[in-house]
């Protein structure tokens, strides 16, 4: 039986949203924007890369072309001779350009509504919110209470966080409610006891995910955000591909933040670890291991936290050709009837303003079973699941078109 695999390179978009400007991301394309800087020497970094953008595996599978697609150009050094693989990209149906709406429809949910966001003010957060979750978790109050990058927000009020045992909430345009504690001074096991305690307070909020951002230092010089950070989602309110697999008895395996983000249903066996090589030797692994007709679903995080949301080009660059360079070992483990397909969730430009997701085109690159040639802009990254139930043999009720 045919196997399936799913590989998201979180937040790698390829520009050409039609409604970017909707979200106030017109021209906003993160590979299109992180190859020009590349080619003009705006992505070196001694001891990290230096000149063009070096993708040889995603340009063949046909990268360059889905960036064509999505936004009239092919960007600087993704041209390549003969394609292996159908490539294409897909408009975001969803509402937002979150983590879960775009997981979820990848998995073939649509969000056909509006989630709920803090406002951008000081103090952000609703005062009966904030006064229950003190409440209920027996907390003396709490620091931040504003739109806040993780790792400046830590930078800022970690000592008195440390000094207080107040935790740090903060929130961005995505909706979010994040807490920050240090592992040992707050303790990590309180950390996730307070957010689940949120997660059951934001809910009448429609509130997407609590987050639990545990760090680690002394001081705020060297205070560090850890791998054991943890996502409370809400759970999809309609069956996923996921749902399905399981459903029918196939092999499911997800690797990474994917069972956080489907709030652990129909989510098989985890396979977690912290950073993106981590992540690619846990997807070799359940390559390895995954039975006739099984399903691998993967989330590659680091392309979002530690390179977009930080405007990072050069480390988002290093990134890309650090995941290029691995394709070659999964594709060593891969059967003559896989199917492999890479995509992403939303953009996160690195050269756009402000820290924020932006709302983009995702790339979709087939191949294995699938034969090369262009897919087209598809109208909803469902098409995905639906293309994966197709393979598999399993029934697709559900919302999209399969290529």
């Amino acid at each position: 039986m045919p196997r399936a695999f799913i590989l998201v390179l979180d937040s790698v978009g390829v520009g050409g949203a039609p409604d970017a400007g909707q979200y106030g991301d017109a021209g906003a394309d993160t590979v299109g924007h992180i190859a020009e800087a590349c080619a003009h020497g705006e992505g070196d970094r001694p001891g990290l890369r230096r000149g063009p953008l070096a993708l040889s595996h995603l340009a063949r599978l046909g990268l360059g072309e889905a960036c064509r697609l999505a936004s009239g150009r092919v960007p600087p050094n993704l041209q390549a001779g003969p394609l292996r693989g159908r490539y294409g990209c897909a408009a975001e149906a969803s509402h937002g350009k979150d983590t879960p709406s775009g997981h979820w429809e990848i998995a073939g949910c649509p969000v056909r509504f509006d989630w709920g966001y803090f406002p951008n003010t000081t103090p952000c957060f609703p005062p009966d919110l904030v006064e229950a979750l003190c409440r209920e978790a027996g907390l003396r109050g709490i620091l931040g209470d504003r739109h806040a990058s993780g790792t400046e927000i830590i930078a800022a009020l970690g000592e008195e966080h440390m000094r207080t045992g107040k935790p740090i909430c903060y929130t961005s345009a995505d909706s979010v409610f994040q807490i920050a504690a240090h592992e040992k001074a707050f303790g990590l096991s309180r950390l996730y006891e307070v957010c689940l305690i949120a997660r059951g307070l934001v809910d009448r909020l429609n509130i997407g995910r609590v987050i639990a951002r545990p760090f680690l230092g002394a001081a705020a010089a060297d205070f560090t955000r850890t791998a054991n950070r943890r996502d409370y989602g809400a759970p999809p309110p309609a069956p996923t591909i996921l749902d399905l697999a399981t459903a029918a008895g196939r092999d499911v395996i997800t690797v990474g933040k994917i069972a956080d983000i489907f709030a652990h249903r129909a989510t098989g066996r985890v396979l977690k670890a912290a950073g993106n090589d981590a992540l690619f030797d846990c997807t070799i692994e359940g390559a390895s291991g995954l039975a006739d007709g099984g399903f691998l679903f993967a989330n590659f995080i680091d392309f979002d936290t530690l390179y977009g949301h930080r405007r990072d080009v050069a480390g988002y660059a290093a990134a890309l050709e650090s995941f290029d360079r691995r394709l070659p070992e999964l594709d060593a483990v891969l059967r003559a009837d896989d199917l492999v397909i890479i995509t992403a969730d939303h953009g996160c430009d690195p050269t756009f303003r402000g820290t924020d997701h932006t709302r983009e085109q995702a790339p979709v690159l087939a191949y294995g079973a699938a034969p090369p040639g262009s897919i087209g802009a598809r109208s909803s990254y469902a098409d995905i699941a639906a293309s994966v139930a197709s393979h598999l043999g399993l029934p697709w009720n559900g919302p999209g078109q399969v290529f």
